[in-house]
This record gives structure tokens, sequence and C-alpha cells, in this order.
């Protein structure tokens, strides 16, 4: 799995590097079929106070890209619930993967 942290107007230190991959495992852990993640941390200058957090990310796993963003006025909180969107999306395509036949019964005589 490739992982890219990359900031715009802002730098990514250890701590919050460490954070984004701790919440990221819990990703990982539900679907083992990802290949390529990308986070792109902002700081906005011109939007309104409350919102100038912004995390975006794009995960590439087998046979689906999946991208979700959040604002907040915390950059932590805003990533918080990024992963909870990514694991609505992830979820949702595992099950979409997983094969739902069933055999028939086999007859009783």
């Amino acid at each position: 799995m490739n992982l890219t942290i990359s900031g715009h107007h802002l730098e990514v230190t250890p701590a919050l590097r460490s954070y984004v991959t701790t919440k990221l495992d819990r990703i990982t852990r539900h679907f083992d079929q990802v290949v390529d993640i990308k986070v792109l941390l902002t700081v906005e200058k011109q939007k309104e106070k409350e919102r100038r957090q912004r995390a975006e990310c794009r995960i590439h796993v087998k046979g689906n890209d999946m991208f979700a963003e959040s604002s907040h006025e915390d950059l932590y909180a805003a990533f918080d619930e990024l992963v909870d969107k990514l694991d609505r999306q992830v979820g949702k395509h595992k099950t979409r993967l997983q094969d739902h036949h069933h055999e028939t019964p086999k007859r009783l005589m």
C-alpha cells in the first residue's frame, strides 16, 4: 500500500503524519485490498473561519476509486469525519464484492 500525505498552505508535522496513519489503519483493517491512498490537508485562507481546515482523501482499491472530503475548524476533527465517510464507502464496496449467491438446497428423498 502506498500512502502519500501532503499539505497545502500547511506543514505536515510528524505528529500529524502519525495521526493520519493511525486513523487510516482502521480502513486497511476492514479491507485489505487497498492499493494507494493519497491524503491532502489544506488550510484555506479565503473561507470563513469555522470551515478553514479541509481534508481530502483518494483511495484506490482493487476495482474502484473512492474520494471523500471534509471541512471543519479543527484539522483533526475534519480528518475524523473524513475517515468515517471513507469507512462507510469501503464497507459498501466490500459488501458489493462478496458473493451473495447461495447454493441451492439438495433434494431430500
